[in-house]
């Protein structure tokens, strides 16, 4: 049989390649795994570290700052923290750091009493040493409720005498000689008052 020796002939490799492009790519590499989370073993403390030593102080303060920081009122007290039947109240104790004698004699005489710091350890710094609470030249006292109570309602009630003695002064004054307005004003009286209640806004916390 006669052959054509111009048709293209295959060769191993030409088969070999062929049959590989027909197979499956191989799988990807899978990503390697997570590596756990190291645990850190509190180490003990170094003193002699500094840096140990200053992260140790700056958690001592974050804890102590509480409501000292800036932009809090340092004078607000916890309404939780008072006891039962009893009131707090900051009362001056220095001016320009000289004590008043007197004005402490009259806080004395009116029930007020310093309020022990060992009760509220939270309110002062670390290592405190007096046994009062005192900021900034105030200082933080206590006295029973219904004393409080009773002093708030008799100064409401000075207050409104008060009022009223002015407005009879005003009504009582007669006229002067050259006054051209009459003493009486036809029966009404001289001094027009006109009176009004407000609650007072209460600050939020």
């Amino acid at each position: 049989m006669a052959t054509d020796d111009t048709a293209p002939t295959i060769g191993t490799e030409d088969i070999g390649r062929r049959a590989r492009s027909r197979m499956p790519h191989a799988p990807l590499p899978e990503p390697p795994a997570a590596k756990p989370p190291t645990v850190v073993i509190d180490a003990p403390f170094d003193e002699d570290d500094p840096r140990a030593r200053a992260a140790a102080r700056a958690e001592e303060l974050r804890a102590h700052r509480g409501a000292m920081d800036d932009g809090v009122d340092k004078y607000a007290i916890d309404p939780r923290v008072i006891p039962d039947g009893w009131s707090y109240e900051w009362k001056t104790l220095t001016v320009y750091g000289k004590e008043n004698p007197s004005y402490q004699v009259s806080l004395a005489r009116a029930g007020w009493e310093p309020v022990p710091a060992h009760r509220h350890p939270e309110m002062m710094p670390e290592g405190w040493k007096s046994e009062t609470i005192e900021r900034d030249g105030q200082i933080l006292m206590e006295r029973p409720l219904e004393i409080t109570n009773e002093a708030k309602t008799n100064e409401l009630r000075k207050a409104r005498a008060q009022v009223r003695q002015k407005e009879a002064q005003l009504n009582g004054q007669p006229a002067g000689p050259n006054s051209p307005f009459e003493a009486t004003n036809k029966g009404n009286p001289l001094a027009q008052f006109k009176k009004s209640y407000e609650p007072m806004p209460i600050p939020k916390e």
